[in-house]
Order: structure tokens, then C-alpha cells, then sequence
């Protein structure tokens, strides 16, 4: 879906390359039906995966704990059905949050789910949360056509990243034509006399309302723990409800395992796999893999992509580190200009004693990408150094590595704790 956002994006833009194109409109119904054909082609991939594995059965229904190693399973036939185990995983992942806003259980809203099922372009798409779901659909959205209106009750979007990198988010989505109301709280929402949403924010003492024809609730997720009667098996949770685990991803009931968003930490799907990769190791090839110390990557897929690794500024400052941080804006890097894709910027932390990379945030034309490549340099574990001296082909985004790291050293742009 944001592949096709980006499509009608670039179509707009097209008289910026010399090419002319008439008006554009976006077909929803057309874009959720080429959508759910790639979803499908991969769950079909899992299904066949399925079939052909030996001594698997796939049961579908709701489970829950009868004791240590017993699960009863609801919804699978006439009568419950009794599972007993040595081994027991639990995987069932995080759900939205419904956050109390009065009179929410009262409109119709949406979720990150819901959200990619619309036939029609919203009219006016009023977004309550700042982060990531909230700035991929927005973002999209806008681009389909839809006003949009985002409310973030923090002083920045993206609440994690440096307030540089968040500011620059902020700039790309104003410059985009998206409504961003910073440090705002929902506090109501009614349907107004002519069907319209209506939803009330306060910021610094006083009240103001906006209106809108849709709401996606995006205000972070929970995990699905609730209904698993995890007592009876005593397994611990944390004060937000997540399962507990250790380093091998063992729960504290030994032959329980948590992985994926059900545990705490990223929710993310590599993450997850990973999960997956270290209980294969340690159960199936008697390995000592371990989820403390693993990198954790991340892409945000707004346009331009925030790719993410390693510490932050603040993090690294808050750890009383001592670094050099080096910045290069898109405007500066060669491809980028060619393309015309020169929002955003480039930024490395560096440990000062050491010269290792201790984190980055690219955000720009193919991020995560370029992220991974920073990625695979902290996994190494070399020196700025190797890269700013690295020879890579030109014209690609890589080589704009040099720059970035000669300006810590050159253009006065590294700082010093």
C-alpha cells in the first residue's frame, strides 16, 4: 500500500523530471486488491510450508492453561480439547490499544488492521498517536488524496528518536500537506449533526475541536496475554502485561517459552524470526544463543524511510559516553540529487575513544538500506575510518558514507563530549 502511495506520489511530481501526466487518482478498492494478492501469495507460502512438514498439527481455536503443561482449546470442535506438553511456546503477539477517550466506544474507528480493508479514499483521516503506524498510514493517506490530521500528545513525533530526527519527520509530513497538532490530547469524540466525527483536544489548558470522516486509532499496541489464564501455570508477567523471559527466551516456569510481541522488548517481524532462531539453536542444535547484545534494526517505511540502529545521541549522552556525531544532509549526497529525493539526513554516533559506530539514523531516500549497511559495520565491528576511507561505486546512496564520516573529521559538523 505504500508502494502504491509512493506511485501517486511520484505521478504528482512528474512534471519535476520533465515527464507530463495528466490528473491522478487513486483506485482504493484496486490498491487493497493488489494488497491482499501479496499477502496472500505469502501466506500461501506458509501453508504449503505447513502441509509439508511431518508430525504437525495445526489446530485453530482458543487457548488457555489448565496447569504447567496443559492447555485446553476452545472453538476446534463440540468439546474442548485437552493439549498436554513438556515444551510449551507461547506466540499469540500484541493487539491495539483502545485508549479512554470518552465517547470512543460510541464511534466507528479504525486500527492498523482495519485501516487496509477501506474501499474508498477517507475524506478528512484524523490520527490519534504519534509513531509509527501513525506516520506510515498518514503519510500514505495523504498521498491517496485524504486530508489528515494527526494528534500526538508529546512535544514530538516518535517519542524514541533524537529530536532532530523527529523535527525533520515534522517538516517532511507538514511539507506534505498533513495537519501535525504536537502536545495535543484527545478528549472526546462525538458524530457531529451532519455525521461528521468530531474530536475534542486539549493543549496548554484550552480546548479545540477538529472534524473529520474517519479515525484510526493508533496510540501503540498491548500483548495478548489476557485471555491465556496464565496463572494457572504461574507464569509471570510485567507491570504492562508482557511475558517475562529470560535470555533464552524461557519464562520463569521452566519448558515455557514467550517469543514474539508477546514478551517485551521491539515488536518487530525480524525480531520475531530471530526469536524463532534462537530457540532453534539452543533446543534442536544444543546451542547457547542469547537475545541480550543482539542488534535491533529497524526501518519506519515513510517516504523518505527512517532507518534506525544502535544508540541514539541521547541514549549514547545519557550513558555519559564520549562521542562524535557526524551529520550529512540528503541535499548533499549525489544520488539523492539525481533522483530528486533530497529530504532528510544522515547521522552517525561515534564513540570518540574508540572510533566504533555506536548507532545511526538515516533518514532519507532508501534509509533503511543505507542503515543496513552502517549495520553490518557495527556487526564487524570497524572503525568510522573503514568507511570513510571505503571506495564505493559511484552513483549510489553507499558512497555517500565517505561524506558523511569526512565531516566528522573535515567540515567541522563532529562534536565532542
Amino acid at each position: 500500500m505504500a508502494a502504491s502511495a509512493r506511485v501517486a506520489y511520484l505521478a504528482r511530481r512528474a512534471s519535476d523530471y520533465g515527464v507530463e501526466t495528466g490528473r491522478v487518482e487513486v483506485n482504493l478498492a484496486r490498491v487493497r486488491e493488489r494488497k491482499q494478492k501479496v499477502v496472500e501469495r505469502f501466506r500461501n507460502g506458509v501453508e504449503q510450508l505447513l502441509e509439508g512438514t511431518a508430525n504437525l498439527d495445526v489446530i485453530y481455536g482458543k487457548a488457555s492453561f489448565i496447569d504447567v503443561k496443559t492447555v485446553k482449546v476452545e472453538g476446534a470442535g463440540a468439546e474442548a480439547l485437552r493439549l498436554s506438553g513438556e515444551k510449551i511456546f507461547l506466540n499469540t503477539g500484541a493487539r491495539p490499544v483502545v485508549p479512554l477517550i470518552a465517547g470512543l466506544s460510541r464511534v466507528p474507528s479504525l486500527d492498523s488492521t482495519s485501516i487496509m480493508e477501506l474501499d474508498a479514499v477517507p475524506e478528512h483521516l484524523l490520527i490519534i498517536g504519534g509513531g509509527y503506524i501513525a506516520i506510515e498510514f498518514g503519510q500514505m493517506f495523504r498521498r491517496y488524496g485524504s486530508q489528515v490530521t494527526i494528534v500526538e500528545h508529546g512535544e514530538q513525533l516518535l517519542a524514541r528518536e533524537d529530536s532532530d530526527v523527529a523535527e525533520e519527520v515534522y517538516r517532511i509530513l507538514t511539507e506534505d500537506g498533513i495537519d501535525v497538532r504536537l502536545k495535543a490530547a484527545a478528549t472526546r469524540v462525538e458524530t457531529s449533526d451532519r455525521g461528521e466525527l468530531k474530536l475534542t483536544l486539549a493543549r496548554d489548558g484550552a480546548e479545540a475541536t477538529v472534524n473529520g470522516s474517519h479515525l484510526l486509532i493508533a496510540a501503540g499496541r498491548r500483548p495478548n496475554t489476557d485471555r491465556l489464564d496464565l496463572d494457572a501455570a504461574g507464569v509471570e508477567l510485567d507491570e504492562k502485561g508482557y511475558v517475562k523471559v529470560n535470555e533464552r527466551l524461557e519464562t520463569n516456569v521452566p519448558g515455557i517459552y514467550a517469543i514474539g510481541d508477546i514478551k517485551p522488548g521491539p515488536a518487530f517481524t525480524h525480531i520475531s524470526y530471530d526469536d524463532f532462531r534462537i530457540i532453534e539453536a539452543n533446543l534442536l542444535q544444543n546451542g547457547n544463543a542469547r537475545i541480550d547484545g543482539r542488534p535491533v534494526p529497524y526501518t519506519i517505511f515513510m517516504d523518505p524511510q527512517v532507518g534506525r540502529m544502535g544508540l541514539t545521541e541521547k541514549e549514547a549522552r545519557a550513558q555519559g559516553r564520549s562521542i562524535r556525531v557526524a551529520k550529512l544532509p540528503m541535499a548533499h549526497v549525489a544520488h539523492a540529487i539525481e533522483f530528486g529525493e533530497t529530504r532528510g539526513f544522515m547521522k552517525a554516533i561515534v564513540d570518540a575513544d574508540t572510533n566504533q559506530i555506536l548507532g545511526c539514523a538515516i533518514l532519507g531516500m532508501e534509509g533503511g538500506e543505507v542503515m543496513t549497511v552502517l549495520q553490518v559495520a557495527m556487526m564487524g565491528k570497524l572503525p568510522y575510518t573503514v568507511m570513510r576511507d571505503g571506495v564505493f561505486a559511484h552513483p549510489t546512496l553507499a558512497e555517500s558514507l565517505n561524506n558523511l564520516f569526512m565531516a566528522m573529521d573535515k567540515q567541522g559538523l563532529g562534536e565532542e563530549k
